[in-house]
Formats: structure tokens, C-alpha cells, sequence
């Protein structure tokens, strides 16, 4: 757990930062994930953090979401409560949250079991999880920005994650899922496979590519991803690691 915690902190931390440096004006900028503002997209991270420390402790409200029927609905009540906040309250309300799932993730075994919205994962994969969500709204944040920012090694986890929930997004397309092998360079010209070998099923280039796709932030189109086989043509299309 130690090296997925220490990327998830250095990924939250990289994103506090670059929000101490901006003027208060730009908190309600309008984001490339429509409607949401900067702000809304802090309010979000906190909510979701808050959210993750409650699923921890097996708590009330993270069975009040998994009951519910209108997620958007749920979404919206963190949106709201943000925008009645100073930037500054909105961050600390994210801080707060971060601690209070960092620390107790610190004390489990990586293989631990979570319950979460859509069903229980390993706390290593939660711990992903969180990297992943943190690392996909830091890109809109700093598109609206215009900060310029170079792909990090942590980009591997949110690259394997996107691997990883292929047979949950084509669970919830309906469609049918073969194992799909997903092979990367990342920064430094590292190479990352993830997959089985005797596969047909290939989708290969950049992780860069694949972990902004895989996040919907990105359209295939726009990539120079390669793709070999019916299931990994399907899996760029589906790709994406909302749980």
C-alpha cells in the first residue's frame, strides 16, 4: 500500500498547490467537464473524499448511495454546498477529507475489501481509485487554467486502472467482455503491459493516450493509440474508470 498511497498524496498535493498560486476570480471559471466550476470540481473531491472515509467505516452514507436511484441528485448536494464556501473553506473541506482516507488506508492490507457504490474492490484498488479520480479532475482544473503540466511515473496507476474497470464499463454497456491486454510507454520511455499474453485483443501506444482516454477526457480519434481485435476496438469506445 505504500507506494500507491505515497503517488495518491504526491497527486493531491501537486493539485493543492497549484490552487494556492490562482486568484479567487478564477474559482468559478466553468471547467472543460460542463457545468462544472473550479470550485464545484474542489467540492466534488471533497464530497467523494468524505464519501471514500464513510465507506471505510462501513458507515450509513455510503449505503445511502448504493440504495439510491438518483445519483445526480446526490452529486449535486456537495456542488451546492461549495458554492456557499470561500475557495479557501472549499479546500480545506478536501484536505480533511484526504486525511481521512489516507491514514486509515495506511493501516490496511492492500488486498482488504471496501464496499463502494457500485461494489466492493480491494483497498489497493480504492486507494487507485482516488489517485485516479484526484489526477482526472486536476487536468480540467488546469486546462481552465492554462497551466501547462508534463505526465508523471504515477500516471502507470491510473493507466492500470483503466485496464482494470474494462469488464465493469462493459458490464454496464451491456456488452460482452474477453480479456483485453493493454501495453504503454510511459514517462522515461517506461514500459507497462497489463493483460493476459494469449490474447489477440491489443490495444498499444502512449500511456498518456490510454489514461486520458480511459478517464473520458480524451476521444480515441484523437489518440495514436493501436488497436487489434473486436474487444479492444469496443474497450477504447467504453473505457472508463467511473465506479
Amino acid at each position: 500500500m505504500r507506494d500507491i498511497l505515497s503517488d495518491l498524496v504526491a497527486e493531491q498535493q501537486f493539485l493543492d498547490q497549484s490552487l494556492q498560486r490562482i486568484p479567487i476570480k478564477v474559482w468559478d471559471l466553468v471547467t472543460p467537464n460542463k457545468p462544472w466550476t473550479v470550485r464545484d470540481t474542489i467540492a466534488h473531491l471533497a464530497d467523494f473524499e468524505d464519501l471514500g472515509a464513510d465507506a471505510i467505516q462501513n458507515g450509513d452514507r455510503i449505503k445511502k448511495w448504493q440504495a439510491a436511484t438518483d445519483l445526480d441528485a446526490l452529486r449535486q448536494e456537495p456542488i451546492k454546498k461549495g458554492r456557499n464556501m470561500r475557495p479557501q473553506d472549499v479546500i480545506e473541506w478536501w484536505r480533511g477529507g484526504r486525511a481521512k482516507v489516507v491514514e486509515p488506508l495506511s493501516h490496511m492490507n492492500g488486498e482488504d475489501r471496501l464496499p463502494w457504490i457500485a461494489g466492493d474492490m480491494s483497498a489497493r484498488t480504492f486507494a487507485t481509485f482516488r489517485l485516479s479520480e484526484t489526477w482526472l479532475h486536476g487536468l480540467d482544473i488546469y486546462e481552465t487554467l492554462g497551466i501547462e503540466v508534463e505526465d508523471t511515473p504515477r500516471i502507470r496507476h491510473i493507466s492500470w486502472f483503466g485496464w482494470k474497470t474494462l469488464p465493469y464499463a462493459f458490464k454496464q454497456a451491456g456488452e460482452h467482455y474477453e480479456p483485453v491486454r493493454v501495453e504503454l510507454i510511459g514517462p522515461g520511455y517506461s514500459k507497462w503491459i497489463f493483460g493476459p499474453e494469449d490474447t489477440d485483443q491489443l490495444i498499444k501506444g502512449s500511456a498518456s493516450d490510454w489514461a486520458r482516454l480511459s478517464v473520458r477526457r480524451i476521444e480515441f480519434k484523437d489518440t495514436r493509440l493501436k488497436v487489434t481485435g473486436e474487444y479492444a476496438e469496443t474497450a477504447v469506445e467504453l473505457a472508463q474508470t467511473f465506479l
